[in-house]
């Protein structure tokens, strides 16, 4: 008997999201930052593969299905890693030593 490819897919995405989910969620608070700082290399990698995906269509057809999911994979990432840098950036406020107020 073999087993749809398909089935076999859907299960490995399903074990990932548990997996993913209690990897973050045991994380310890110390290590968020540094974890956040990865996840902005990661897409600025996506970034990379999906200029080349908006790029890859001919020059005859302006809008062809690779180039618009390019386009939107841009934008996904791009909002990822903006947001990233924001959230990293209000972690590492807290982080700061309170400067004394002087009376």
């Amino acid at each position: 008997m073999e087993i749809d490819p398909f089935i076999f897919r859907l299960s490995i995405f399903i074990l990932s999201i548990f997996v993913g989910y209690y990897v973050v969620w045991s994380v310890t608070p110390s290590l968020h930052t540094p974890l956040m700082s990865v996840t902005n290399a990661i897409s600025s990698v996506i970034i990379v593969g999906a200029i080349i995906a908006a790029l890859a269509g001919s020059s005859e057809v302006t809008f062809s299905t690779s180039s618009i999911f390019g386009y939107a994979a841009i934008i996904l990432a791009a909002v990822n890693i903006f947001g990233g840098f924001l959230v990293t950036q209000r972690m590492l406020q807290m982080y700061k030593k309170k400067k004394d107020k002087k009376k």
